[in-house]
This record gives C-alpha cells, sequence and structure tokens, in this order.
C-alpha cells in the first residue's frame, strides 16, 4: 500500500483546497495523513480516514528556535509515517519538507506551489531581500530525481526555469486546485441592488485597496451598486489588512465586511459581479468558483488572473494598477445585464472543460505515479 503524506501550513487550508486529492487517494487504495497546524478540522479528517499530525509551523514566525521545532515535528511525521509520497503545498512546507527529508528514507517527492506568495508578490524591501535567498533553497530543494513541482500558471514556471531553480522536466502544470462544479452551481437571480463581491482572505497584496479605491469611484460617478468584502483577515501574511483600517472602510460606508464565510456558494449566489485585483496568483480558487457559479469575473492583467479571466468571454481584464480601469470595468458589468448573463454562462462551460475537480485529481495522481515508478 503507499502512503501519502500532505504537507500544509493550516488544516482549513487543507480542507478547502486538497481534500479532494486526499479522498481521491483514499479510494485508489493509499493509506493517507496530513501534517498542518490545527484549529477545527482534525474530527472531520480523521472521520474520512485520513491520519492527522499536528504541525506547530507559524507562516509568518522568522524565530529560529520555533522554526527548527516545525522541521522537527516534520522530520518525526516522516519517521512514523514512512510515506512512499510527501506532497507539500506552499513555500515554507516545502522547503521545509526538503530539508527534513535529508537523511531520511527514500520517498518521491511531489512539491506544489499555488502561487509564489508573499516573496514574489510583494515589492517591500523584506520581499526583495528574500527573493534570492528563496530562489537558491528551492534549487536545492528540486534536487534527486524523484522530485516534481506542480505550478498553476505559466508565468511561474517560467520564473522558475528562468532562474535555473529547477530542471524544465521536472516540472508540471496543473492550472488550479480544481472546482467542485456541483457545489459551485449556477443559482437563479436575486434582484435587488446590485452586489460587487471580492471573496478573498484580506491582504493589500490581494487587492483589496485597489478594490475599495473603485467602488469610491464608482460611488463618485453615481453607480449605484454595492461592495463586499468576503474573507477572513490573516496575521500570519505581512500584507494583512489592520483592524482599524478596515473599521475606517465600514464608518466611510464605501464596503460591506462580512467576514470568512463558511458558505461560500451561497455567498457567491448573492454576488452579480466578482472581483479579484490581486497582484499575482497561482491560478486563484476564488474566480474558478465565482466562473462555476456562473458570475461574470474582473482582476487585474497579471499571472494566474488572466489564465482565468477570458477578457470579453466570461469576465473583464484591466491593466495591473490601474485603479480607474479596474472601476470602468465593473461600470460595463454593472450598466449590462445581458452582458452579465453571457460572460456567466461562458465562465460556467469553461470551468466544467478545464478546471473540475476530477479533472486536477486525475492530473495529480499521474505526478504521484511518476515520483514511484
Amino acid at each position: 500500500m503507499k502512503r501519502l503524506l500532505f504537507v500544509v501550513s493550516e488544516d482549513w487550508y487543507f480542507v478547502s483546497h486538497r481534500l479532494h486529492l486526499a479522498l481521491r487517494a483514499l479510494d485508489a487504495g493509499y493509506r493517507v495523513a496530513v501534517l498542518c497546524r490545527l484549529s477545527v478540522h482534525r474530527r472531520r479528517l480523521e472521520e474520512a480516514g485520513i491520519e492527522v499530525f499536528e504541525w506547530s509551523l507559524e507562516r509568518r514566525s522568522g524565530a529560529l528556535l520555533r522554526e527548527w521545532r516545525a522541521v522537527r515535528e516534520l522530520r518525526d511525521a516522516l519517521r512514523s509515517f514512512k510515506p512512499s509520497i510527501v506532497h507539500a503545498v506552499a513555500l515554507k512546507p516545502v522547503l521545509y519538507s526538503a530539508l527534513a527529508s535529508i537523511a531520511q528514507q527514500p520517498c518521491g517527492k511531489v512539491y506544489a506551489l499555488g502561487g509564489l506568495g508573499f516573496v514574489f508578490a510583494s515589492t517591500r524591501l523584506l520581499a526583495r531581500v528574500l527573493r534570492p535567498l528563496v530562489m537558491q533553497a528551492l534549487r536545492l530543494s528540486f534536487s534527486g530525481p524523484s522530485t516534481r513541482l506542480i505550478v498553476q500558471n505559466p508565468d511561474d514556471r517560467a520564473l522558475l526555469l528562468n532562474a535555473r531553480s529547477i530542471e524544465a522536466g521536472k516540472v508540471r502544470l496543473i492550472r488550479g486546485a480544481g472546482v467542485d462544479t456541483g457545489a459551485f452551481a449556477p443559482t437563479p437571480e436575486h434582484g435587488g441592488e446590485a452586489l460587487v463581491m471580492l471573496p478573498a482572505r484580506l491582504l493589500w497584496d490581494k487587492g483589496v485597496g485597489e478594490f475599495v479605491e473603485a467602488a469610491r469611484i464608482l460611488r463618485r460617478r453615481g453607480t449605484r451598486a454595492r461592495f463586499a468584502l468576503v474573507g477572513d483577515r490573516d496575521e500570519h501574511n505581512p500584507a494583512c489588512v489592520a483592524l482599524e483600517q478596515l473599521a475606517s472602510w465600514r464608518a466611510e460606508g464605501v464596503v460591506e465586511c462580512w467576514g470568512r464565510r463558511d458558505d461560500m456558494p451561497a455567498a457567491l449566489a448573492q454576488a452579480d459581479v466578482v472581483c479579484l485585483p490581486s497582484r499575482r496568483e497561482g491560478l486563484p480558487k476564488a474566480l474558478l468558483e465565482a466562473a462555476s457559479c456562473a458570475k461574470p469575473i474582473v482582476a487585474f492583467d497579471v499571472p494566474g488572473c488572466r489564465e482565468v479571466v477570458v477578457h470579453g468571454g466570461n469576465g473583464l481584464l484591466a491593466p495591473a494598477g490601474d485603479v480607474p480601469a479596474l472601476a470602468d470595468a465593473l461600470e460595463t458589468l454593472l450598466m449590462d445585464v445581458p452582458l452579465r448573463r453571457r460572460m456567466g454562462t461562458q465562465g460556467r462551460l469553461l470551468v466544467e472543460q478545464q478546471f473540475s475537480q476530477e479533472l486536477v485529481a486525475d492530473q495529480t495522481m499521474q505526478v504521484w505515479r511518476e515520483v514511484t515508478a
């Protein structure tokens, strides 16, 4: 029996983005475990037949003692579970999996970067300083014949190849984490005042500030619509929006702050347009889920988003960082209900054909077979 160990930062992320892969592996006869920080999902995972190892990793921590403890816990999980395959997702889990596997029993390694994250998306000094160091660490992590890297868009693949962080033959392009097209399905129009929604963690890098400014522009133009931020703050991310800033926006009345929603299909059913003006993505699950619900989508023309938004097809793209153009795109859709419907229909068809969970699981299992052949 093959043993598959997922290494991810948080249990909520595993449930939302990778649980369907674990269930598919169980159905195929794998023994499956996950190492992650635990919040509320341990029981759900164990009831599904997944073994759980608790991890003390903190994504924002830089304390050496705490980081070494996380590596040691990962090493202990490797020794206990003895995986045939390690599937690590996101930058820290990838780097720490490579470090912890030194001198361990050989196994296949599948590393997945669902976007290159703060280090590559941010223009802050810290990100610029860390970038070359991370590139060198990735180069070491991707060594070995039984290692594969999954990226979600061609821009990330090109960046890593140009930096010579990995050999081209080890890179696999799998477009996104997959969408449950049954759960995220079209619903009847709700009527009433139009709602523009940004469903994402409340991070500056997700374009939250640009979204708010676009809402201000449209309000000054007299365009009638509601604007809602749907998602939690992420204090482990350096780009987290401060509570004081959210309170200021609420007091201004420019946006509604709904917080985290565990019933995203129901939340998306209330939206007329979904917008994610992110600075860089892997392949944004939020936009894919919105498209699956037949909602027109708007984003900046940046890596990851341009793979989901077909300009003039299922949504509209604005030049990166151009907030007035973003407001124009939103206004175009808010003023044209038939256009919204046509784009929503095209988005649903696109997800069914190219981004379903079933397709992503098939492609991922092929990579697992490669590293254990």
